[in-house]
């Protein structure tokens, strides 16, 4: 008997967030591994989930084979095997590392290994749906981290009926994502459905009490002492890459999984995509960069020639509401924060309920948000994501109408 080709030898897939899966789904006969008890789902919509709107299977990706609540414990690149907690041995021809990335804990007094009852992590379905069990009208929660996640997480709690407080250690809300001027409209916002907003508010720890050998939180301690009143806790601290497969491994690992424009890691039968990949120094941590690298990969395994050179990625947010007046829309991309010499032209419609902001580098558009009417964020991230000069007789203020100049 022959010994097989590389090409025919098998494809398999650690992880089975949205980007494993979306491999897979490209992939025919690639063998998904996921630690998860769920089929793959939409991690985007997880506030939805919280805020009680979709149910779990409405969230769940096209259906994708997956050997379901089983964990690889080690790689064997010498024999290209991956052993999993359940006793089984894989055998690979390309091993794919989509293992995504842990919600960060902080290192706050009052929070071990083992978390309080009431403390919640907000990151898979599973942490969704516990908090949704968990909620309830009247209930105090306060939400530690006031970036992407948080505010998510705020508002849905909010909608759910429960106390929400908000407490940002930055100076704005998504300081990663908004300008200060739009950032302060999203806290008006949030305010207006109930939320209590904190920046500049740094968590010093939990308090919790001990009923026979439970811990339960009961409050949140500010560092200027100030103690805020918690039934529940949600920490939306950031996430951080899971790389401990491949630092096992003996796999290059700087933040993340290096990888190269055809997402190979230092290993050529083992290529890493999504959270966990590290490429051009870029940590994306957004869905959009996941599916495009894993649609690239794709190619690559089929044989086709393809290169992943890095995405301009757009990040938008829907707050959703029962009562659609309410709803908040926000899309922001590339560099919303100016620097000297840049032009910037903003453009506020209290009647439509719009902020409009861009930066022009160079005659180069290099960022900008969009909040309420995102009428003109189409024609903006075309724009954005092409990187040509713009048009001299282009008017500024003519890329923040509804068809973004064209």
């Amino acid at each position: 008997m022959r010994k097989k080709t590389e090409s025919a030898l098998p494809v398999v897939v650690i992880g089975a967030g949205m980007a494993g899966a979306r491999l897979a789904a490209r992939v025919p006969g690639a063998t998904v591994v996921g630690e998860e008890r769920h089929a793959p789902y939409n991690r985007v919509l997880l506030a939805d989930v919280l805020a009680g709107r979709y149910a779990p299977d409405v969230i769940a990706l096209p259906a994708t084979e997956v050997r379901r609540g089983v964990r690889a414990v080690r790689i064997d690149r010498a024999d290209r095997l991956v052993h999993c907690d359940d006793g089984s041995v894989l055998h690979y021809g390309r091993l794919v590392l989509a293992t995504g990335s842990n919600p960060v804990l902080p290192p706050l007094r009052g929070l071990g290994d083992t978390l309080p009852d009431g403390v919640h992590p907000f990151r898979t379905l599973d942490d969704a749906l516990a908090l949704r069990a968990a909620v309830r009208p009247g209930v105090r929660a306060v939400v530690i981290g006031g970036g992407l996640l948080g505010v998510s997480a705020a508002r849905a709690l909010a909608e759910c009926g429960a106390q929400v407080v908000l407490a940002q250690q930055g100076e704005h809300l998504m300081e990663r994502q908004l300008d200060p001027e739009a950032a302060a409209l999203l806290r008006v916002h949030l305010e207006a459905l109930g939320v209590e907003v904190h920046t500049e508010c740094r968590v010093r720890g939990l308090r919790c009490t001990t009923a026979t050998t439970t811990e339960s939180v009961r409050a949140v301690e500010l560092a200027d002492g100030y103690e805020l009143a918690a039934d529940l806790t949600v920490l939306a601290c950031g996430v951080r890459p899971r790389t401990g497969l491949a630092l096992a491994a003996g796999l290059d690992v700087r933040k993340g999984i290096v990888v190269d424009d055809e997402l190979r890691t230092s290993d050529p039968y083992i290529h890493a995509l999504g959270d966990c990949a590290e490429h051009r120094s870029t940590l994306y941590g957004l869905a959009g960069p996941a599916l495009e690298q894993a649609d690239v990969l794709a190619e690559l395994l089929a044989g086709r020639p393809a290169r992943y050179e890095g995405t301009r990625a757009l990040t938008r947010l829907t707050l959703r509401s029962p009562d659609p007046l309410r709803a908040l829309d926000l899309a922001a991309f590339g560099e919303a924060r100016p620097l000297p010499g840049d032009d910037v032209v903003r453009l506020a419609d209290a009647t439509r309920g719009a902020y409009r902001t861009v930066v022009v580098r160079e005659g180069r558009l290099a960022g900008g948000v969009l909040l309420g009417d995102l009428g003109a964020v189409s024609g903006l991230a075309r724009t954005w994501q092409d990187d040509e000069p713009l048009p001299p007789a282009m008017s500024l203020l003519h890329l923040l109408t509804d068809d973004g100049g064209h």
